[in-house]
This record gives structure tokens, sequence and C-alpha cells, in this order.
């Protein structure tokens, strides 16, 4: 038995592009290791257990001819067939993704501007001033802590139960996706330098949560 692409993205990042074209059954493989950050093989009796810590990033068209709520070109899919195409992206599986975001087509002046984003050094200083912070508070980033250690710090203020509340009843969000709203939240916190997960964090991260609020 040898180690699929999960396992090659040990300690790395595993890219998935179009996502909704690769089969359910593969995609649905996809939840033990990104719970477990191990996967276990088993053929004709036997089992091995390979490593899969991986950061999964994963790209998506939202119907499939590509169209749907662009801007500049009409989408021609039928509703039966963007159902069943989003209908590949199990509420399990995307329970376990922390973030998903809407990337809308730019027109050609957009794509000309000058660009006026930050540098990957100021990115990357930010990004390890929030993980020095973390590791502050223990051995572990907030993506490595237990639902109890997380509990712990990531205490929301009375904004953040409230707006976590109405969007928990909102979206039909599951305990897990929950827990990833306020592991997000304090994540969030963490790059802004507070010590406490106030109702704006928990407001962020849930505007990451894209396909919930689409329903898929």
């Amino acid at each position: 038995m040898r180690p699929g692409e999960i396992s090659l993205a040990h300690n790395g990042v595993l890219f998935l592009d179009e996502l909704l074209e690769f089969g359910r059954p593969a995609l649905e493989a996809l939840r033990q290791p990104l719970e477990e950050r191990a996967i276990a093989v088993v053929r004709a009796r036997r089992t091995v257990i390979f490593p899969a810590d991986f950061m999964l990033v994963a790209a998506l068209n939202p119907c499939p001819c590509g169209h749907l709520g662009n801007r500049l070109r009409t989408c021609t899919c039928s509703q039966f067939a963007i159902n069943a195409y989003r209908a590949k992206l199990s509420g399990p599986l995307l329970d376990r993704i922390d973030m998903h975001v809407e990337v809308p087509a730019l027109t050609y002046r957009e794509l000309t501007a000058k660009a006026t984003g930050e540098s990957t050094a100021a990115v990357r200083a930010r990004v390890e001033e929030t993980r020095r912070r973390q590791y502050e508070r223990g051995s572990r980033p907030n993506a490595r802590l237990s639902t109890p250690d997380l509990a712990k710090v990531a205490v929301l203020d009375g904004d953040g139960h409230r707006i976590l509340e109405r969007a928990v009843e909102r979206l039909a969000l599951s305990a897990r996706a929950i827990e990833r709203v306020r592991r997000l939240a304090r994540t969030i916190a963490d790059m802004e330098g507070s010590d406490g997960v106030h109702g704006q964090h928990v407001a962020e991260a849930l505007q990451y949560r894209f396909l919930d609020k689409e329903g898929v």
C-alpha cells in the first residue's frame, strides 16, 4: 500500500481545484483525516495508518457552467443541475472547512488596476505575531486546541453569544460548525491583539462561512 495525496501533503497544503468535480466517495474520504490528522487504509485484511496532517485549500465553481452570480455572463444551468452539483459537498464535510468565501468575477479595469494590497512580508509578520500570542497561552496554536482548551481561551462576551445564537438559529449550524466559528473568532481576536473574543470577532468569523448562507 502506498500513501495517497493527503499523506503526501502531510505537514503542508493540499490544494484541490474544481472540488465538486471529484467523486462523492473521494470527497467523503477527507472527513476522517481532517478530524484525526491521520487516515487508516484497509486492503486485503491489512490496515495501515498514514499521517495526514495537512491544510486543505479548495476551489469550486458556483454551478456546472461556472457563471451563477456572475455580473459579466449569464448562468445557463437549471436549478436541478445546480442542486445536483452542490449535493456532492455534504454538510459533514463542509462543517470541517473553517472558511469558505466567494471570489467574484472581476472586470478588465479591476484586473488591470494597480495593486494596493499588503506585501507578503507584512502579512507574514502579522501571522507570526498572531502565532506567538497563541503559543504564549499554551503549547499549541488555536487549530490544535482540544474542545475543552478552546472553551477556556475562546470565552465570548455578551455580544458574541447573541450574534452566534442568531446565526445558529438562522443557518442551522451544527455543533462542529459552532466550534469552528469560535476557533476562528479566537484567531481573529489574536490578530487584532485582543485578549477577549468580542461580538465583532464572531461576526467576522461568520462572514467567512459563505456556503452556509447559500444552503449548500
